[in-house]
């Protein structure tokens, strides 16, 4: 009688944490979606990412200046977008948010070493990323993130996903989009970035916190090969 109250009560006690979980993952969705919504036409705020590093900063009780201004995508330089797209996703327009292609190189790479450690991340992937998650590299944060890309996909235009991409996305210490990242490494606003600082800015993207564009000469000229090729 007693063994079956204890399997009764654990049975009991799992659907109960079944039901928390199923309704923390609702819960989460849900506010992802209307925060997509809402992203149509209003800036955010704020970023997951601008959190977590704020919260570093306070824990390691280092100096932190947030340095984030969002513009529209008319007053970020052509040569700049073009070269953020040749540096993190070439067929950004082609695909629906994943590039299965790059997906199949990364996962081939991280079975072989045992850990995540290429990126394969499309520009939605990685806006949704920085909107919603962390920058930490667990496989739990990756299927959330491909659970979330198709939902960006459908509510936000190829326009509006690289707009706030290139408005959020981290560029060093506290500096986040592109104009930001244009006035404080080179003093200018993103409408006056040419090909060469494009080319140097995102070269740094991958390791934001680690590049500066002083030193991507040769990334950047990477880069602008790619730029070559496709006609930009």
């Amino acid at each position: 009688m007693k063994q079956r109250l204890k399997a009764k009560g654990k049975k009991l006690k799992a659907k109960t944490i079944a039901r928390w979980c199923i309704g923390l993952a609702l819960l989460f969705y849900g506010g992802c979606v209307l925060s997509l919504l809402a992203f149509r036409w209003i800036s955010p705020p704020f970023t997951s990412v601008h959190v977590e590093r704020r919260i570093q900063a306070l824990l390691t009780h280092r100096n932190y200046q947030k340095r984030y201004t969002f513009v529209p995508l008319s007053r970020i330089s052509p040569a700049f977008r073009h070269a953020v797209i040749a540096a993190e996703d070439t067929r950004f327009y082609e695909h629906q948010g994943i590039d299965w292609t790059e997906v199949g190189k990364a996962i081939d790479d991280d079975l072989e070493h045992g850990r995540l450690r290429r990126g394969g991340s499309t520009i939605t992937q990685q806006l949704v990323k920085n909107l919603f998650l962390t920058t930490g590299g667990s496989f739990i944060r990756k299927g959330l993130e491909f659970t979330l890309v198709p939902f960006a996909e459908l509510i936000l235009s190829k326009k509006r996903i690289l707009e706030l991409y290139l408005n959020v996305i981290e560029w060093g210490p506290g500096v986040y989009g592109a104009e930001a990242a244009a006035r404080y490494y080179y003093r200018v606003p993103a409408s006056a970035i040419g090909r060469e600082q494009g080319a140097r800015l995102a070269a740094c993207l991958p390791a934001p916190l680690k590049r500066k564009p002083t030193h991507m000469g040769e990334y950047s000229g990477i880069i602008l090969g790619r730029m070559r090729q496709v006609g930009w």
